[in-house]
């Protein structure tokens, strides 16, 4: 059912094959087009997150005056984003496109060295058999471009030769370098209430653990990768220029209004601590100060004690026994 996309994007990299008959130049064209596809998008997510930020003091007051209802805290939010007509989901919309398309383009790409077993020759999949790249691909057991194998992944290079290998590593070193570069950019302009110190350098070196997975995947996704994260860079760089440089601009608009949000959260949770710490002492119990019926030890004043009476008799010494009348 959905080999009609994976013929679609193999055919891309065969039209770019045509034009050079470079594997590299065909993957690399294919991934400027796909991003080129995904940008407007990407840019329109942006300023709908921007305009989300924005909102954050308000979002955060309702969130304050609603506590405890949720339905009503709801439809203050819903009456928010009505008002300055914004879209919670646009955030969404690069990500929930770009899977689809990242999928689609790994079973592509790799498809062009698919073999029957791990050492026969290529099988090329999802390529029209009379194309350019179809016919220099099949039967043959090497996917070169500028020396080095694309077919081959950077473990199984470093395992057959550790000195031609490195040159493999040092690929996945600089898509490693960056998607570093990239988030950096991100994180620099980015301000979230939300998020601590420590989960805010999480998201900024995961993709960098996503670039060392690329060892035990072929090169060519390595140089298609590589490209889409030169491509996002230059994405980046546009959208500071677009969205920050001003300081009456949207994104300083953003970043002020997430350090209040910011400010509001660390004045919120100093209340609570402050309001939890009184409750406790005003909770705490009293000291109970019992007191002491027997004398302390050591204690220079004797205790008085009391004749034991035997047993059946009043034990008062002030109460008499009454005469019995006579008769």
């Amino acid at each position: 059912m959905f080999d009609i996309f994976f013929n679609a994007a193999a055919g891309l990299i065969a039209f770019f094959y045509s034009l050079i008959p470079d594997y590299s130049f065909a993957i690399a064209m294919v991934a400027v087009a796909v991003m080129l596809l995904i940008t407007p998008l990407t840019l329109k997510s942006t300023k709908g997150m921007l305009e989300m930020q924005r909102l954050q003091p308000e979002m955060k007051r309702l969130q304050q005056q609603f506590k405890g209802d949720r339905q009503k805290l709801n439809e203050a939010m819903m009456k928010l984003y009505q008002e300055h007509k914004v879209n919670p989901l646009a955030s969404c919309l690069p990500l929930l496109a770009q899977m689809p398309v990242f999928i689609i383009m790994f079973r592509a790409i790799r498809g062009l060295t698919s073999r029957v077993t791990p050492d026969s020759p290529f099988v090329p999949k999802h390529l029209d058999k009379t194309s350019a790249i179809y016919r220099s691909l099949v039967g043959k057991t090497e996917m070169l471009s500028f020396g080095i194998d694309l077919a081959k992944t950077p473990v199984r290079a470093m395992q057959d030769n550790f000195a031609s290998g490195l040159i493999y590593a040092l690929l996945v070193v600089l898509l490693a370098g960056l998607y570093l570069v990239q988030q950096r950019m991100i994180a620099s302009r980015t301000v979230s209430p939300t998020m601590s110190a420590s989960q805010a350098k999480l998201m900024q070196y995961m993709p960098v653990a996503f670039a060392v997975f690329q060892i035990w995947l072929p090169t060519a996704l390595i140089v298609y990768y590589m490209m889409q994260a030169i491509i996002r860079i230059i994405q980046q760089q546009y959208i500071t220029q677009r969205f920050y440089k001003k300081d009456d601009s949207l994104g300083k608009q953003a970043q002020a209004a997430s350090a209040t949000a910011r400010e509001m959260k660390n004045s919120a949770a100093d209340d609570k601590k402050v309001k939890s710490k009184k409750e406790t002492n005003t909770s705490e119990p009293q000291t109970f100060v019992s007191k002491r019926v027997t004398p302390p030890k050591n204690s220079s004043v004797a205790p008085t004690r009391r004749r034991p009476q035997p047993p059946g008799k009043n034990r008062s010494s002030v109460v008499q026994k009454k005469n019995k009348p006579n008769n």
